[in-house]
């Protein structure tokens, strides 16, 4: 049984990132977006223009500073390595309990079309106030944008 992570945010968060379920690597690690090769924390750095750390503790005050939220989808599953399309007997996380605690929130960027569709699947819109949009994935195995690509789709998640 894979187990998810608790959210990255505060009260001032107005942008929720939503991936599926943290890969292999990032569980070992016990950190979002750890494998070297998913491009998410390179992104986010290259869309504020600061210059790039490994650095866990900076990496989610970036988030914090520009009232972003990072969370998944799914809150347990069954799984066999990290791909989404493994993905069985999931439960999502308590967002009637998440929206409730963080009110600013009212805009949600999904970090691939999976986590989209288990979005829909799980929990659907109940949440009609929300503004929702989906994001070339940055994984590694996306790779039908380029890095410059994504930065550039990305983007919208600026609230400045």
């Amino acid at each position: 049984m894979k187990t998810a992570f608790p959210p990255i945010v505060n009260e001032h968060s107005k942008i929720l990132i939503l991936g599926t379920m943290p890969g292999e690597k990032s569980i070992a690690l016990q950190e979002y977006y750890a494998h070297a090769g998913n491009q998410f924390w390179k992104i986010i750095f290259a869309i504020y223009n600061q210059p790039f750390t490994k650095d866990y503790i900076k990496k989610k005050q970036i988030l914090l500073d520009n009232q972003i939220a990072l969370w998944d989808v799914i809150q347990y599953c069954e799984r066999e390595g990290s791909a989404d399309s493994n993905i069985i007997e999931e439960k999502p996380n308590d967002f009637a309990g998440f929206f409730l605690n963080y009110p600013n929130i009212k805009t949600i960027y999904f970090a691939s079309k999976a986590a989209k569709t288990y979005y829909l699947k799980h929990v659907r819109r109940e949440f009609d106030l929300m503004i929702y949009g989906v994001l070339p994935s940055p994984s590694s195995a996306n790779t039908w944008k380029t890095f410059h690509e994504k930065v550039k789709e990305w983007k919208i998640i600026r609230t400045d």
